[in-house]
């Protein structure tokens, strides 16, 4: 190589070092999925990274054993990239993370995102060996299997909840144990089971089932509070019944009364002309 081409690659490098120095590290980029990262079979989702505006290209990767693959890139100045899955099988579900590149830098891949296909397999059954409605500071169990699916991994939701709350591992049958209770776990459950070896290919959710947490106590006293004033109306009913009995009972004779006073004054008046 000429010297005059080793000066040039050097004062190249250098000039690239200066600039990633004054960049400094780049913010991790986040990534999340819209709606859900569980998703059913054959439908969309929307994954979203979020970098910073200066960056120009971001590119979406799944994870594979202990490589990645580029799946998708997003070009053009933009804080959030958004990549579309179309259709969701056992192809598509897996780990994601991304990352986005700004200048002459690539920032740190973000977290990883797991993204879940369900209703591979028929829907498990979620069963409970207590009633449904429980007090505060109580404890609940909950059943999640199949008659004919062998699942060992399973998962108890709650509608609503932002977060996959309890997996559990066993033989045909999860048992998971909440509590103790406060008034916001009061809500529909369901469960999935899947196979370990395929962790992100679910079944069919479960039917629902409603958790109602009530306080009791403050519910009688509400009750009783109702009958002692159904019983005070009740009373005071009567007692107006009474009253309007006796005045209509002085008031007839004294009507009649004053019917009889002509006829007495006629006859006095006879009584004084004889």
């Amino acid at each position: 190589m000429a010297p005059r081409d080793t000066t040039f690659l050097c004062l190249v490098l250098c000039l690239i070092q200066r600039i990633q120095a004054q960049e400094g590290d780049l913010p991790i980029p986040k990534i999340s999925a819209v709606p859900s990262s569980v998703i059913p079979w054959n439908e969309s989702v929307k994954i979203q990274c979020y970098g910073i505006p200066e960056s120009y290209l971001y590119q979406l990767e799944i994870l594979e054993n202990s490589t990645s693959k580029v799946v998708e890139k997003s070009w053009g100045f933009q804080e959030v990239a958004k990549f579309i899955i179309k259709h969701m099988d056992t192809n598509t579900a897996g780990r994601y993370q991304c990352q986005y590149k700004k200048a002459l830098s690539w920032s740190k891949h973000s977290q990883a995102l797991e993204l879940v296909v369900t209703g591979l397999y028929n829907k498990p059954f979620l069963s409970t060996d207590q009633g449904l409605m429980v007090m505060p500071g109580e404890n609940i169990s909950f059943q999640c299997g199949s008659a004919y699916i062998p699942f060992d991994r399973f998962l108890l939701t709650k509608e609503g909840a932002a977060t996959l709350p309890q997996h559990q591992d066993g033989e045909h049958q999860g048992n998971f144990i909440l509590g103790p209770v406060s008034l916001s776990f009061s809500g529909k459950y369901r469960c999935y089971g899947w196979h370990s070896d395929s962790p992100y290919v679910w079944s069919a959710p479960s039917d629902a089932l409603e958790l109602v947490v009530t306080d009791t106590m403050n519910q009688d006293y509400t009750v009783e509070n109702l009958i002692r004033m159904g019983v005070a109306g009740l009373v005071l009913m009567a007692v107006l019944a009474i009253l309007a009995e006796n005045w209509h009972s002085h008031e007839v004779p004294h009507k009649r009364h004053l019917q009889d006073l002509p006829e007495l004054t006629s006859s006095t008046q006879k009584c004084q002309t004889e």
